[in-house]
């Protein structure tokens, strides 16, 4: 015999009606800038890092699915990793930079 009282516990992210969720997962988005933006463009790594922990802190939150977490996690990783090898870059860019100007202006 069961309990009329007795409520189920709800779900860790309770879904609309249909099993969809309010918001469209972006977490593939954020895992190919993360991977474009470490190999090819590092322009793309910040939007990345962004777009990662947005998707992150929905699914969270419970606005989308679950499922795509890892992916979302992936994204944000590799758009961390992707920026700092931009400002990185940008650095080593400058120095050299600075250093050709320096050379020239003792070479004359």
């Amino acid at each position: 015999m069961t309990d009329p009282s007795y409520q189920p516990a709800p779900a860790a992210h309770p879904a609309q009606p249909g099993g969809a969720y309010p918001e469209a997962s972006q977490a593939t988005l954020a895992l190919i800038l993360g991977i474009v933006g470490l190999l090819f463009l590092q322009i793309l790594s910040p939007f990345a890092w962004w777009l990662g922990g947005k998707e992150k802190k929905a699914i969270d939150a419970g606005r989308r699915d679950p499922v795509n977490r890892g992916q979302a996690v992936a994204g944000w990783v590799l758009g961390i990793i992707g920026t700092i090898l931009l400002i990185l870059g940008v650095v080593i860019v400058v120095i050299v930079v600075i250093a050709a100007i320096a050379a020239a202006g003792t070479a004359s």
